[in-house]
């Protein structure tokens, strides 16, 4: 028996169902292995992207393996001043992350040529508050790499099977 509050609980979730909406998830691959080099050994975007596909694709070592190669190019995180004051202090920064790639078939058949993906955020700063503005500084990486990771999985997951 459906009482009135149960169905206007109800009503919100039905209404998003009905309008198309859906949460964002991670791209389906075309393929279930896949090899991973160029990256650096202790390269934030590199677990991120490992923990990403972990549900559906396995990482595998060995080319020979697996049915595409993900090169890094360039895996590279910058900060640079972009406002000061007359005295030198630093009142604004920009974090960037890039990354540039290439994926092929384990032949070396080029799947997506040489990439570059690239995220810029400002931050303002002060010395009052450096260890709140480093903690900061952190989330932002992070959102921006988790970002990266998704915005590399949309764009393998636009291929067609690889043939070899």
């Amino acid at each position: 028996m459906l009482t009135r509050r149960t169905l206007l609980l109800s009503l919100p979730p039905l209404a998003l169902a009905g309008c198309g909406f859906e949460l964002r998830r991670t791209p389906q691959l075309p393929f279930s292995r896949l090899a991973l080099q160029g990256f650096t050994p202790r390269s934030p975007l590199l677990e991120e992207l490992r923990r990403t596909l972990a549900p559906t694709v396995q990482v595998v070592e060995d080319v020979a393996q697996a049915e595409a190669v993900l090169q890094a190019v360039l895996d590279r995180r910058e900060k640079s001043v972009n406002a000061s004051t007359a005295a030198g202090q630093v009142r604004g920064v920009q974090l960037r992350v890039r990354f540039d790639f290439r994926l092929t078939s384990p032949a070396g058949r080029e799947l997506i040529g040489e990439t570059a993906l690239q995220l810029a955020r400002d931050m303002t700063y002060s010395e009052t508050f450096a260890l709140a503005k480093e903690q900061e500084e952190a989330q932002l990486y992070q959102a921006m790499q988790s970002d990266i990771v998704l915005q590399l999985m949309r764009r393998i997951a636009q291929l067609k099977k690889p043939a070899g």
